[in-house]
């Protein structure tokens, strides 16, 4: 087999690599780890990623190649056959991008991984897809989930500005000594608003003009696409799940009926509930549920956001104050926690007296800068994050900060 042509299409993309900088998954891989499956909704750096490893590891020689599964080539060859003959060829590392698009991609990573000893780096876009074959798997592959920007992130990459993450409990302990430093140098509402609009994905950095755009395209591709693949719909499911999309865009967060939304759109519950879990899986919304109820599978969730904050903006202008700071708070949370295994997820839950319960100790209450802490007064671990002011005092936090934890 000849490689020819795609070690030139690796050498044109390697060369027109747009990001210098590194998304804070990159130094917490396991590189060295002989498969990796790097998951997370379209656009968020995963191929750039890939690349960069590639570049920094296997530059000079070509035991290494970036492939797409996407790419024609691949509707006439067979994923298995093309990495053993790549393997005779001298191989060592087959990057495997888009692996979705391969109908049924874990047979023959399984099979690749059992038959050869090369080193695999896979992505894949749809986590709707990938997680109906993921489980055959987990003997062989370690999975990685990659978010969207963080706002610290955001910073760097589209004003060069560097920042250390911190972990929740240095910010619960130490927010004030934080927030004082990052404002010696920042002042975070020049750019925050600016995140919260269209600041979530790295391809801001160059596609900023039609940024909406783009992410109603991603928002078409899960449910047009991603969603059918596992899911037994019709065109006009789709468009009423469309309708929901808006719902939770414009809506204070939802208090889901599962009655209500199922009639709506005009399936059962359970199917209600699948689609609903589809759809966080697709990376289009988050759940968050009490604390009785977190331990366990549930039929529906208690809360749902959009997944962040940019998703809102692209839908619709009239967003919700409110809507918009629980989502950006829920998005920063969750996604600094996902690549942590834990036996029992508490890292968020509703809770009873505040508006969140955090890794099962902090109880937090959102607002604006007026917030109080009435709600709250008599719990133990209890602060206020409050929006629109730049530094804290005792327990009360800004919001912004939270933007910081990855």
């Amino acid at each position: 087999m000849d490689f020819t042509q795609l070690f030139n299409i690796q050498e044109r993309l390697l060369s027109n690599l747009k990001y210098k900088e590194k998304r804070y998954l990159y130094d917490s891989i396991d590189w060295d780890s002989r498969a990796l499956l790097i998951v997370g909704q379209r656009g968020v750096g995963k191929t750039s990623m890939m690349l960069q490893y590639l570049k920094e590891n296997f530059l000079k020689t070509q035991k290494a190649l970036y492939i797409s599964v996407d790419n024609p080539f691949f509707k006439n060859v067979s994923l298995y056959e093309f990495a053993l003959d790549f393997e005779k060829y001298g191989g060592e590392a087959l990057f495997i991008d888009e692996i979705h698009k391969l109908s049924d991609w874990a047979t023959h990573i399984k099979s690749i991984y059992d038959s050869t000893n090369l080193k695999m780096l896979i992505s894949g876009s749809s986590m709707i897809q990938i997680s109906a074959q993921e489980s055959d798997l987990s003997r062989r592959v370690r999975v990685y989930r990659l978010a969207n920007l963080s706002f610290r992130e955001y910073l760097l990459f589209t004003h060069g500005i560097k920042f250390d993450s911190v972990t929740l409990e240095e910010l619960f302990e130490n927010h004030i000594e934080i927030t004082s430093n990052i404002l010696s140098e920042i002042k975070p509402f020049t750019y925050f608003d600016d995140y919260l609009r269209a600041g979530c994905y790295p391809f801001v950095i160059d596609r900023k003009n039609d940024y909406s755009h783009l992410l109603i395209n991603i928002i078409n591709q899960i449910l047009e696409v991603d969603l059918p693949y596992v899911a037994n719909i019709n065109f006009n499911q789709i468009d009423k799940i469309k309708k929901l999309i808006y719902l939770i865009s414009t809506s204070v967060p939802l208090l889901p009926n599962i009655s209500k939304l199922s009639q709506a759109v005009g399936v059962s519950r359970p199917t209600m509930s699948e689609y609903l879990h589809y759809l966080e899986l697709g990376s289009l919304i988050n759940s968050v549920n009490y604390q009785a109820r977190g331990y366990g599978v549930v039929s529906k969730p208690d809360k749902i956001f959009m997944y962040n904050t940019n998703l809102m903006k692209a839908i619709a202008n009239n967003t919700n104050k409110g809507t918009q700071r629980e989502t950006f708070f829920v998005n920063q949370i969750k996604s600094a926690y996902y690549n942590e295994s834990r036996l029992i997820d508490d890292t968020i839950l509703l809770s009873k007296n505040g508006d969140f319960k955090l890794l099962n100790n902090y109880i937090v209450e959102i607002g604006g800068k007026n917030k109080s802490f009435e709600q709250i007064k008599d719990m133990p671990n209890s602060f206020v994050v409050a929006d629109d002011i730049e530094i804290g005092f005792k327990n009360k936090i800004p919001l912004w900060l939270f933007g910081f934890l990855y």
